[in-house]
């Protein structure tokens, strides 16, 4: 038989922080405590950490600069590529919503289901949040609320594809890749119904029924998406009329 082979503790400390990683408890671009103090809390000597440190930076999912050692921004050579071919394209916004109908309901569905209290809470306490941003007339915090929430609403699925994937979009996102987040919460009356799907899907989680999280999750993407339309439609009928107002400019000047 062979001999038995204990991994050594910077091989183990190095297989715990990628799960971290992986499951989203370590986020992209989060600093790590320092090493002294995480040493302590993992209850690892300080040589031992750095090894695994190093081994985490040789593999791309830790940085390390003067501020101090971070979770690596892993997905922006994917993102920053995506984002400049995403912008101002209709098709991908039309597509950005078509999948987020298509993977949305089911989120919710799988969180409604596997949510664990924790999870709970935290969604319970990001609502909150989301009020008071709402009550405040905080557009910028509102809107970075509702993708926190989404976001707690993916983890709450445990499924790490799905995961990491909408992490991804939603970096897009906040870039403006498919829409302006200010702008849909800016337009009139969008806040208060937006702030009532919210609900819906929160609550419908938390009360434990997969059926009305996943249907109210789905209402709640169709919702954005003829917000969007109608929007982009006023920006068409105004831009025609400054059109046909300045048709005067490119014209001869009738003689006298």
């Amino acid at each position: 038989m062979d001999p038995l082979r204990t991994p050594k503790l910077a091989d183990a400390l190095v297989e715990h922080l990628e799960q971290l990683i992986l499951e989203g408890a370590l986020r992209p671009g989060e600093k790590l405590a320092p090493e002294r103090e995480l040493a302590a809390k993992l209850d690892v000597s300080r040589p031992s950490l750095r090894e695994a440190l190093d081994k985490l930076h040789a593999r791309g999912l830790i940085e390390t600069n003067k501020a101090g050692n971070f979770v690596s921004q892993f997905l922006t050579p994917m993102i920053d590529p995506l984002t400049s071919l995403f912008q101002s394209s209709e098709q991908a916004v039309k597509d950005y919503l078509e999948y987020r109908c298509l993977i949305e309901g089911e989120a919710a569905r799988l969180a409604a289901i596997r949510a664990t209290d924790v999870e709970r809470d935290a969604i319970a306490r990001c609502l909150e949040k989301l009020r008071d941003a709402h009550d405040a007339n905080d557009l910028a915090a509102e809107a970075d609320t509702d993708a926190e929430l989404h976001m707690l609403i993916y983890e709450a699925a445990h499924n790490l594809v799905l995961l990491h994937i909408m992490r991804a979009l939603y970096e897009m996102l906040r870039s403006d890749a498919f829409y302006n987040r200010r702008q849909l919460y800016a337009k009139e009356g969008s806040r208060e119904v937006l702030l009532t799907q919210h609900f819906a899907i929160a609550e419908a989680i938390l009360a434990r029924d997969p059926e009305a999280a996943a249907a109210a999750a789905t209402a709640h993407i169709e919702g954005v998406a003829h917000t969007l339309r109608e929007m982009q439609e006023e920006e068409t009928r105004v831009a025609r009329a400054m059109r046909r107002m300045g048709r005067a400019e490119l014209l001869a000047r009738p003689t006298e």
